[in-house]
């Protein structure tokens, strides 16, 4: 499997850092399988820090051995499961198991909204749940241990001009 992290600097030795603000699978590296959502949050990251440059670093990882060797947490579709775990982690509230990766849909800009509406209580668990099936949901893969990590190989990175 290939996959891309997008950053104002490149990354070819993955590590976990602190995150100063709760994230939809908690704490670890965040990666995806979409070239076009990493380039976009590279973007962001760019402006945000205003250093560096728009960056996309590419890995691969073979997922068959990473979920079998690895304590993994894996969503199919952004189901009921999938949103408590998002909104426990977004609200800085999850205490449940600790794994080494979760793999699963992004609540990204495109369903920010939703998400926002469902966790302020404007929408119910299940109004949330369908105004999600008619969204185009990309995913993410975090790695959240040092395990998990060292099964993430760097490849390079997406050429400038394709950024």
């Amino acid at each position: 499997m290939i996959l891309y992290h997008g950053s104002n600097l490149i990354i070819d030795k993955p590590r976990l850092i602190s995150q100063n603000r709760f994230l939809d699978f908690g704490f670890g590296f965040y990666t995806t399988t979409n070239k076009i959502q990493a380039t976009s949050f590279a973007e962001k990251v760019y402006r945000r820090k205003k250093e560096g440059k728009k960056q996309v670093s590419i890995y691969e990882v073979n997922e068959e051995t990473l979920f079998s060797e690895c304590f993994s947490l894996l969503f199919d579709l952004p189901d009921e499961k999938w949103l408590d775990f998002v909104s426990q982690n977004r609200s800085g509230n999850y205490d449940g198991e600790c794994y080494d990766v979760i793999y699963g849909p992004v609540a990204n800009d495109d369903v920010y909204t939703t998400f926002t509406l469902y966790q302020a209580g404007t929408l119910t668990k299940a109004q949330t749940l369908e105004a999600l099936k008619i969204k185009k949901l990309y995913n993410q893969m975090v790695f959240a241990s040092e395990k998990a990590l060292s099964y993430l190989k760097f490849i390079g990175t997406v050429p400038e001009e394709e950024l």
